[in-house]
């Protein structure tokens, strides 16, 4: 059988040749790295933007405690007004929204680039048991000054002070993290 080649056979042809491989394998890897980018930049937003209001509301926070003496029914909207200014535009005008209470009177709300009063002034001269969880604050009613509340702690003036930043996932298609509101909150007792 002079001359009779043998027939290749195709698939072991395929099996011998290593061409395109580093590709294949550059596709599978790159998306799963792209996946686990994706995934550290939305986790990476949300915390960062966590940080930064939790920043905020302690300047607020701060703010209340340094001007302890304006908690009162003549002061009490200027120190609502001066406080949510400062928490709603720490990053920038407008950057969150807030609302502040000062003593279950005088309060500001500052979201999306407009500002409400409202309350009762001269609640603010008054004392309370201030209870509940941060952002969901119960006030009671008014007590003497010196008074102990449930918990054995005594009543005082209060500055609350709640703010928000709604965040937008980059992928949502993914869903590493859900999109809507970061809630900080924070209460300051003045006296």
């Amino acid at each position: 059988m002079a001359g009779y080649t043998r027939p290749r056979r195709p698939f072991t042809a395929l099996a011998a040749d290593t061409g395109g491989v580093a590709a294949v394998e550059f596709a599978i890897f790159a998306m799963v790295f792209l996946i686990l980018l994706a995934g550290t930049i939305d986790v990476g937003n949300v915390l960062f933007t966590e940080f930064e209001l939790d920043s905020a509301v302690a300047a607020g926070a701060q703010a209340a405690a340094v001007n302890t003496a304006e908690v009162n029914s003549t002061q009490g909207a200027s120190l609502a007004s001066s406080v949510a200014a400062t928490v709603a535009n720490a990053n920038g005008t407008g950057w969150a929204s807030v609302t502040v209470v000062v003593n279950n009177g005088p309060s500001v709300t500052i979201s999306n680039g407009s500002t409400s009063s409202g309350g009762n002034a001269s609640a603010a001269d008054s004392y309370y048991c201030l209870t509940g969880t941060p952002g969901s604050w119960s006030w009671g009613g008014a007590v003497t000054a010196g008074s102990t509340c449930t918990g054995n702690i005594q009543a005082g003036q209060f500055v609350t002070i709640t703010a928000q930043r709604t965040v937008s996932s980059f992928f949502p298609k993914f869903g590493f993290v859900p999109s809507g509101p970061i809630v900080q909150a924070a209460a300051v007792e003045t006296q």
